[in-house]
């Protein structure tokens, strides 16, 4: 009976836990794969952020496009329209308040944005424009229209452009 009391005694103390080796190869496969998974998680979330971009940019020159061909088809009241602007609107808030519809006398407005998109890149509603009269290598708005509306960011995409030339 002592030989069936100790071979039970030795199953019994395996069975009790891990040992230290066990462990250590465990802790080295979590750090192997948490760091195959970081820099794939870093990659997904710049690929987010630069596709919020996109979406950002295409709606606001998207209205910058319809309050210009408003502005052409005479939809815009005249009182709204500033001479020199070449029929862009003269700032982003423009769009979101809107402008006087010329053919109705109730002052109902054209509005063009709900509001002024917030940047993925710099979590700020202040946009870089351009206006028709900039030079194309100015990095200041001269203040007379908004032709152009890029990211302040100045980063380097995955692509490796940069997000400014947009």
């Amino acid at each position: 009976m002592r030989t069936g009391i100790r071979s039970l005694k030795g199953v019994g103390l395996r069975a009790e836990g891990y040992t230290f080796v066990e462990l250590l190869v465990v802790a080295t496969i979590v750090l192997i794969l948490a760091s195959a998974v970081m820099p794939l998680a870093k990659v997904t979330a710049t690929r987010t952020r630069e596709a919020e971009l996109r979406r950002a940019l295409r709606e606001m020159r998207t209205a910058i496009d319809k309050y210009k061909d408003a502005a052409d088809l005479g939809q815009i009241g005249a009182t709204d329209l500033k001479v020199g602007a070449e029929n862009y609107p003269p700032d982003l808030d423009t769009l979101v308040e809107g402008v006087t519809a010329a053919s109705d006398a109730t002052g109902r407005k054209l509005k063009f944005l709900r509001r002024i998109p917030v940047d993925p890149m710099t979590h700020g509603t202040d946009w870089g424009k351009r206006s028709v009269q900039d030079k194309a290598d100015s990095t200041s708005w001269g203040g007379q229209n908004v032709f152009d509306v890029y990211t302040t960011f100045s980063g380097t995409a995955l692509d490796g452009t940069k997000y400014k030339d947009w």
